[in-house]
């Protein structure tokens, strides 16, 4: 009994950790990056059309390192703002996770 208690117990936490990292990637974007970008990474906002984002998803982006990433929200990408400063180390790891979601 107590084993199986235990278990319940290691699966609900790993699950619990998971899922808030997965909502502070979504989190962070949402906050600076769905603006422009979109809530689904595409770029079809008002903004994104005018700045001509790229779609997140598409594999263009996808295909660049999580260390290209992470250098363009970093230093930020005419006319895309830099973040550095602004943001964390772990947040940036957490948009960069949060647009690799976005994969098509």
């Amino acid at each position: 009994m107590k084993s199986i208690f235990r278990a319940s117990l290691v699966v609900l936490t790993v699950a619990f950790a998971l899922s808030t990292c997965f909502a502070d990637a979504g989190a962070d974007y949402k906050a600076k990056c769905a603006t422009c970008h979109g809530p689904d990474g595409k770029g079809d906002t008002a903004m994104g059309k005018t700045m001509k984002v790229k779609d997140l998803g598409s594999a263009e982006v996808q295909k660049q390192s999580d260390a290209d990433l992470t250098t363009i929200i970093e230093k930020g990408k005419k006319p895309m703002p830099g973040y550095e400063g602004k943001l964390t180390k772990e947040q940036i790891d957490s948009v960069v996770k949060y647009v690799r979601s976005l994969k098509k």
